[in-house]
């Protein structure tokens, strides 16, 4: 077997086979097996080429297998094979995720991010990107942040700003500055529930409690939002008749604009215009500079609180009106629904977090802008302390320059358009999550009748109320108040409870932090809420007393809360989630709305549900009650 087995070169020694056995070994020529080599016998003249033929010949062959296995240029070649392998095995890794059912109610919410300045593939993935390409990302995703928070600046909102700025100078600027955090956390939460469910905020309050809650919260926002976009016309209206055009003019014209943009069937358009509108409110800087404004008394009034002329009913008042101009129920809705047509998934939620951060800060300095701007107009003149409207404001800049003047009504009318455009969108959002239609500006308007039909409804009904002769406008502009005021509550807690649902948000819920900030804040906002209702129905009222006592209350309700909690997690500590990678996590979206559990709510929350409604029910009547007495009136 051995004198067969043999290759041809073995005559030269001979005494090897009784060395060692295993054919593979008893190689003559002394050179150990290599892998992926072939056999000396496959090849008659091998022995010559060989590369380490010349390092055999002076050694013992029977020594020589051994020292040759780690042969100094094997090696080499090994490591570089294995390394382009590690590299094709790296990168396909993280698209492959789990398949999981996805709730989304339109299928044109699924695709590639289309923005105004980028597009995202769909299977689009970032390993370890750089600075470009996060900021790439970050212009492709920046949008509904931005819009939604230069949308809150509307002529409601300039209105307001410029009275705080005539009637109190720079001295109310300090509350701009705490409302920072507020929005933040407000709409970061309504981002998490679009990225993560890709269901709009109204839908998911009918889903998860029940009809009533729901189509309360859906009839007090499309009547709030119809009442809104009357008062952005109001605004069209004041500024045309500044720059001297007449309203039947400029207003049918500002609605023609609104509907053609947004039905264009294209997000991107629609994203792009929208940004167009926001440049256009780039000239509040050059107005500011030329307002003189003091910068060390701007530093001083941002970070500490006063009020100039004292504490009074008016006062308190006016602060409540900028904390609900600013933090509006129709942007909770709006953001949701756009981050969801815009296509963000988890895997984006960190750009569009820092989009609507970017919203904050901006529409922080255009609101201080506008106060420095109205104390400008207003200081060593009569109409200091006495504020009208955003047209008076417009008059008294001028009487210092017509620029001014023009620069004013030029920014409000800007204003009024953009916020019109967004709370007419987030309206026609809810009405298509309700009733489960198309409801996506990627769709034409023959894909998608319903939505842009209601849109237009809403657009042309609230013009036509502006342009009828003695339209109760002021009545409206109350009403706008009376009725945000009745939402706020409802909705800022119905938005804490979606984010605290593992069903809708899984590892997305709320940390503990984030929910004892959020709660301060909301309760904050449902103290304020009731100040205003109880204003509004009794206008005789001691503001600054009522508004102690439900500070007092609000604080002892807190403690209260704070201690029950602690009680009941230390009888009943709840179990830790179960690990999940970054992987899993950025892949989860909320099931079909079908396959969700019930909620069920405690003993604590099943009472704190039942106040809420009891409030909200007499609330409405009382509003009713007011409405038909200033009417008759």
């Amino acid at each position: 077997m051995s004198d067969h087995d043999r290759p041809h070169g073995a005559p030269e020694h001979p005494e090897r086979p009784d060395h060692s056995k295993p054919p593979p070994r008893s190689e003559p020529s002394g050179r150990p097996d290599r892998p992926g080599r072939p056999a000396p016998s496959a090849r008659p003249g091998a022995q010559q080429p060989a590369p380490p033929g010349p390092s055999d010949r002076p050694r013992v062959p029977e020594k020589q297998p051994r020292p040759a296995e780690p042969e100094p240029p094997q090696p080499p070649p090994e490591r570089r094979a294995e390394r382009p392998e590690k590299k094709t095995v790296a990168r396909p890794a993280p698209p492959v995720r789990p398949p999981r059912a996805s709730a989304v109610l339109d299928e044109a919410h699924l695709g590639d991010i289309q923005g105004a300045f980028g597009r995202v593939p769909r299977e689009h993935v970032e390993e370890r990107p750089g600075f470009k390409a996060r900021l790439l990302t970050l212009l492709a995703i920046v949008g509904p942040g931005i819009i939604v928070m230069v949308g809150d600046n509307d002529a409601g909102g300039i209105a307001t700003y410029a009275q705080a700025g005539q009637n109190y100078g720079y001295s109310l600027l300090w509350v701009l500055l705490l409302l920072i955090p507020v929005l933040i956390v407000n709409q970061e939460m309504v981002v998490r529930l679009g990225a993560v469910t890709g269901v709009g905020h109204a839908r998911l309050i009918i889903e998860r409690f029940g009809r009533f809650w729901g189509w309360f919260s859906v009839g007090d926002l499309f009547l709030l939002n119809f009442l809104t976009l009357v008062t952005e016309f109001i605004g069209i209206s004041l500024a045309a008749g500044y720059l001297g055009v007449s309203d039947y003019v400029v207003v049918p014209i500002a609605a023609v604009v609104l509907i053609g943009v947004t039905a264009s069937g294209s997000f991107r358009r629609w994203e792009r215009a929208m940004f167009a509108f926001i440049a256009a409110s780039l000239l509040l800087i050059p107005l500011t500079l030329m307002s003189h404004p003091r910068w060390a008394h701007t530093a001083h009034s941002f970070v500490v609180p006063s009020i100039q002329g004292g504490i009074s009913s008016e006062a308190v008042l006016l602060i409540i009106a900028i904390v609900g101009t600013t933090v509006a129920p129709w942007q909770l809705f709006f953001q949701q629904s756009n981050v969801i047509d815009k296509r963000i998934t988890p895997r984006f939620i960190g750009y569009e977090r820092a989009d609507t951060v970017i919203g904050s800060v901006v529409v922080t300095l255009g609101a201080a802008a506008l106060i420095m701007v109205a104390d400008f107009a207003a200081r060593g003149t009569s109409a200091y302390r006495h504020f009208t409207d955003a047209a008076g404001v417009a008059e008294a800049l001028g009487g210092h320059d017509r620029i001014l003047g023009t620069l004013f009504a030029i920014v409000l009318l800007d204003a009024s358009i953009i916020g019109a455009a967004a709370v007419t969108l987030a309206t026609s959002y809810a009405f298509g999550d309700v009733f489960n239609l198309r409801h996506s500006l990627h769709r034409g308007f023959r894909q998608a009748k319903p939505f842009y039909t209601s849109y237009s409804l809403l657009v042309l009904v609230a013009a036509a109320v502006v342009l009828i002769p003695g339209a109760p406008l002021g009545l409206i502009t109350e009403a706008v108040q009376a009725l945000a005021g009745l939402l706020l509550p409802s909705a800022s807690v119905f938005l804490l409870l979606l984010c605290n649902d593992p069903e809708v948000l899984g590892p997305w819920v709320n940390h503990r932090w984030l929910n004892m900030l959020a709660t301060t804040i909301i309760a904050v906002l449902l103290m304020l809420s009731g100040t205003l209702m109880a204003t509004t129905l009794f206008p005789s009222v001691n503001v600054t007393q009522l508004t102690v006592w439900l500070a007092v209350t609000l604080v002892t309700a807190l403690i209260a809360i704070a201690v029950a909690l602690r009680v009941t997690r230390r009888r009943a500590p709840t179990p830790p989630p179960p690990p999940m990678t970054r992987a899993d996590k950025v892949a989860w979206r909320m099931p079909p709305l079908a396959l969700l559990k019930p909620v069920r709510w405690s003993t604590g929350t099943r009472l704190g549900m039942t106040a809420l409604r009891g409030y909200l029910i007499l609330s409405a009547l009382l509003l009713l009650i007011k409405a038909i007495q200033l009417g008759s009136a």
